[in-house]
C-alpha cells in the first residue's frame, strides 16, 4: 500500500513514515508545501533506516503530487492548516482513498493546554466537512507522542483510537495501524465521537509536562 504523509516533514509525519518504512512493507511519501524540504527529509529518513539495516526508498513530493501516488493520505498538518491542505489535494484524490487525520485543536494559557474544538465540533469533522464526497475520513494517531514514535528504539506498547463512518475505511487504518509493533488500533465508533478522542491530547501533555520520567507519555486500555 501507498502511504501519503501530508506535512510529512514534521513532529508526527516522522514518526509514521520512520514506523511505516521500519516495520511494514507499504511504500512511504513525504508530501510538503515545499517539494525540495520532502525530498531532504525524505532522504534523511532513508539514511536513518539504512543505518538500522532497512534499505528503503522514502520519495518526497510536494503535497498534492504525494496525494496524488497514493491510496492513504495521511494529514499530518496543525489543525489549523487540514482544510487548506484538504482543499489544495482534493484533485488528487480520488474515490476509494482513504484520508486520515490525527490533529488535536488546543489552545494552551498559564495553566496548561486545553482542547479547543473548531466550530465544526472537532477537527476530524472538519477534515470530513473539506473532503470529496466519495473520500472517507477517519480519525486516529491522536494521542502518540511524536518523539516516542520517531525514536526506533522505542518500545510502543499503547493503543489509538479510530473514529469514522465508513467500516472499510476504518479496517484499513487499523491494518496499517497495527503493522507498527507495539501499537494497537481500538474502534472508538463514529465520527461523532472525535471530540472525545481529540480532547485525551491536552490531557496527555498537561500530565507529561508535570510528571518526571513521563515527557513520551501514551495511553493503553486494560
Amino acid at each position: 500500500m501507498r502511504i501519503a504523509l501530508l506535512g510529512g516533514t514534521g513532529d508526527i509525519g516522522e514518526g509514521l513514515a520512520l514506523r511505516w518504512a521500519y516495520h511494514t512493507d507499504h511504500e512511504v511519501i513525504v508530501g510538503s508545501r515545499d517539494p525540495d524540504k520532502a525530498r531532504e527529509k525524505a532522504d534523511e529518513y532513508e539514511t536513518e533506516l539504512s543505518s538500522r539495516g532497512r534499505d528503503v526508498k522514502v520519495n518526497g513530493f510536494a503535497n498534492e503530487m504525494a496525494a496524488d501516488r497514493a491510496s492513504v493520505v495521511v494529514l499530518a498538518v496543525p489543525p489549523y492548516h487540514v482544510s487548506d491542505t484538504v482543499a489544495a489535494v482534493s484533485d488528487s484524490l480520488s474515490e476509494g482513498d482513504v484520508l486520515v487525520t490525527p490533529a488535536a485543536g488546543m489552545k494552551r494559557d498559564d495553566d496548561g493546554f486545553h482542547y479547543h474544538p473548531p466550530k465544526a465540533g472537532s477537527v476530524t469533522a472538519l477534515v470530513a466537512d473539506a473532503a470529496p464526497d466519495d473520500v472517507p475520513v477517519v480519525g486516529a494517531f491522536h494521542n502518540l507522542a511524536a518523539g516516542r514514535l520517531a525514536d526506533l528504539d522505542a518500545d510502543l506498547g499503547i493503543d489509538t483510537l479510530l473514529v469514522a463512518d465508513d467500516e472499510d475505511a476504518k479496517e484499513t487504518v487499523r491494518l496499517l495501524a497495527e503493522g507498527i509493533d507495539g501499537l494497537r488500533a481500538l474502534d472508538g465508533g463514529g465520527l461523532a465521537n472525535a471530540p472525545e478522542i481529540e480532547g485525551i491530547t491536552p490531557l496527555l501533555i498537561n500530565v507529561a509536562r508535570n510528571n518526571d520520567g513521563l515527557h513520551d507519555l501514551g495511553i493503553q486500555f486494560k
